[in-house]
């Protein structure tokens, strides 16, 4: 029995540790990834040192059942746990993990390559690399975290092929080329706009920056020092359990009031966010999307303390500036990008010059419109399907990916932000490291099933002398 595993960034390279195994019989666990980020992922292996941890240290260990492994390896005392460290140490620590449990395993090959394809042979599937190589596999896991972004609406072909255009600011050091006196729009004020105002604040610049989103909000900051945990009352808990967003974001808004620290209250919701967000029709999830996704995000992931000092320094200066407003067009101008953006409830529209456009959107899981040409190949057989709402791949409660008819694909299963539809809360490392063990338990199950079968479908031919 083979499992592969493709897609080595945190959920594909954790799904591979926990199912490592030096027993005798172990199914035989094959991790396919890209070289350079490989066990890191983009998100740890393409890290700067200005880049923080949005979770303290203390509970980023990869399984669930040692939430402080992170900190340990690290030998951090009480007061290091709460700390927002760089993330280039927990793509480390994913790393170690990843080859301790390799070298003490029998079982665990890992493939320093990006596939390609895959294709349905009998009740397998077959692997294709991006060598011209392939091989079978009995099982197969997406774990291909967020997909390349896709070109701003609204951006010229010819900025689009210009280095005046940055669609993705961690590859090919893209910051890098940025003079420090350029004016920069950056689209997008989440969390990758904080990396990207990290990164130049980092490196001197002294040029003026603005960032636009629809709403125009920032993501809000950690306490410095964690506040104590609350219940849910029952008012919010009846909400949930009634399936009722506008009883719930009632319910909430009263708790916030009186709560010591509102972060507690968004803390106290989020181990039921996933089974509230299943157990809601398309139509309020829509609903969520259109109307508090933004201000959910921006309170729910928050950046750490130092990063916010950052971003409200440069305000203060007047270096940065925020601005709820939707960019139009931008085109290349000579040397610069001329932008047409709109303010949020503004009729008349501004144009402004700008030396380079940013895009800072955050995680793309639209799978219909992706360049990824794996996801690609995958819905075009029919074998991935989107849902509703474009946030990654419909799936089945055991997590195996639903084809085109909405039946499931047997032996194919998805991790990680692809079942953002699914369950929504499914991006920070406490759920992927649960999703992640719970697939390796239902994986493990069907492994040891499967081989029964197989082994009584050979004792039966051979009681019949075949």
């Amino acid at each position: 029995m083979r499992i592969t595993i493709v897609g080595a960034g945190f959920s594909g390279s954790v799904l591979a540790t926990q199912l490592a195994s030096a027993e005798e019989g172990a199914p035989e666990i094959c991790l396919v990834g890209v070289g350079d980020t490989f066990a890191r992922g983009v998100a740890y292996g393409q890290a700067r040192p200005e880049h923080l941890l949005n979770v303290r240290a203390g509970l980023l260990g990869t399984h669930p059942d040692r939430p402080d492994d992170f900190a340990k390896w690290l030998s951090l005392g009480l007061r290091g746990r709460d700390e927002f460290l760089p993330r280039v140490a927990y793509g480390d620590y994913l790393a170690e993990r990843l080859r301790e449990a390799h070298d003490a395993a029998g079982n665990l090959s890992l493939i320093r390559q990006e596939a390609i394809a895959i294709t349905r042979v009998g009740d397998g599937y077959r692997v294709h690399l991006d060598d011209g190589g392939y091989f079978a596999s009995d099982r197969v896991v997406l774990a291909l975290g967020a997909l390349p972004p896709q070109r701003l609406a609204g951006i010229g072909p010819r900025l689009a092929q210009s280095p005046r255009y940055i669609g993705w600011p961690w590859q090919d050091d893209a910051l890098e080329r940025i003079e420090a006196n350029a004016r920069v729009l950056i689209v997008g004020t989440g969390l990758t706009m904080a990396d990207v105002v990290a990164t130049l604040a980092a490196r001197g610049h002294r040029g003026g920056l603005t960032a636009i989103s629809r709403h125009g909000l920032l993501p809000r900051a950690h306490a410095a020092v964690p506040g104590p945990a609350i219940e849910l009352p029952p008012s919010i808990r009846q909400a949930l359990s009634g399936r009722d967003l506008h009883a719930l974001l009632a319910a909430v808004r009263s708790l916030v009031h009186i709560a010591p620290d509102w972060r507690s209250v968004v803390d106290a919701l989020r181990p039921h966010t996933q089974a509230f967000w299943r157990s809601l029709p398309d139509a309020q999830r829509a609903r969520f999307l259109r109307h508090l996704r933004s201000h959910w995000e921006v309170a729910r992931h928050r950046i750490a303390p130092r990063v916010a000092e950052v971003i409200e320094g440069l305000q203060a200066t007047g270096q940065l500036q925020v601005r709820a407003a939707r960019l139009l067009r931008a085109g290349l101008r000579a040397q610069s990008a001329e932008v047409l953006l709109r303010g949020r409830g503004e009729e008349q529209a501004d144009v402004a010059q700008y030396d380079y456009v940013i895009r800072a959107t955050g995680l793309d899981t639209d799978i219909v419109r992706t360049t990824h040409p794996l996801v690609s190949h995958l819905v075009d057989a029919g074998l991935l399907v989107a849902d509703p709402h474009g946030l990654g791949a419909e799936v089945g409660d055991d997590l195996q990916v639903l084809d085109r008819h909405r039946a499931p694909v047997r032996g194919l299963y998805c991790l990680g932000p692809l079942l953002r539809g699914h369950l929504w809360e499914i991006t920070a490392v406490p759920e992927l490291r649960t999703a992640a063990a719970a697939l390796a338990t239902t994986l493990r199950a069907r492994s040891t099933s499967s081989v029964r079968r197989n082994g009584l479908a050979r004792e039966l031919l051979l009681s019949a002398g075949l």
